[in-house]
């Protein structure tokens, strides 16, 4: 069971102040929460592999395959500026 004195020290490290009624509140919610960690700690977890989410996700993707713009020249043209082909942007990176 978790006492006043840890919740404080647990308050204190994550830098929260909390009152009185916050510490006793928070004694009793932290105490349920480690006794389930408790029951978690009897279940059988060899034969299971670690994963970062309940459920699987995957990304999907396809693959990039390159195609000329015919309308180019009015692409270019509506930039503020250009370099012939390229546009033309403000430096963002000092030289050094």
């Amino acid at each position: 069971m978790i006492d006043r004195e840890q919740v404080r020290k647990v308050a204190h490290l994550a830098r929260l102040e909390v009152t009185a009624a916050e510490e006793e509140k928070f004694t009793t919610e932290l105490g349920s929460i480690l006794e389930y960690f408790e029951q978690l700690k009897e279940l059988d977890t060899e034969n299971v592999p670690p994963t970062t989410r309940a459920i699987d996700v995957s990304n999907i993707t396809r693959v990039d395959q390159l195609q000329p713009y015919e309308n180019r020249d009015s692409l270019l043209g509506s930039a503020p500026e250009a370099d012939g082909d390229y546009f033309k942007v403000p430096r963002i990176l000092k030289e050094e």
